[in-house]
């Protein structure tokens, strides 16, 4: 019977990370290979994000937002 567990090696023994499915005193075979850690994902700042998504649009969008979102000129509003 063929049995693929995790487990942790704490220095002497190997510990599984879930019961095994054999009964005390059975002989097996056991091959190591050492799994690399799970990679954490990287955090990045929403300018980071932001720049990423490389947008384009005019270089006065901050100043005529109305302007493009709802086609609003400034003396409209006022």
């Amino acid at each position: 019977m063929l049995q693929i567990l995790d487990a942790l090696f704490d220095g002497e023994t190997l510990i599984p990370a879930t019961p095994l499915n054999i009964k005390p005193g059975t002989r097996v075979r056991i091959i190591v290979e050492s799994l690399l850690p799970e990679a954490k994902a990287t955090r990045k700042s929403f300018l980071q994000t932001a720049k990423s998504l490389k947008l384009q649009g005019n270089p006065d969008w901050s100043e005529n937002i109305d302007q493009y979102l709802y086609g609003e000129s400034q003396s409209e509003n006022a």
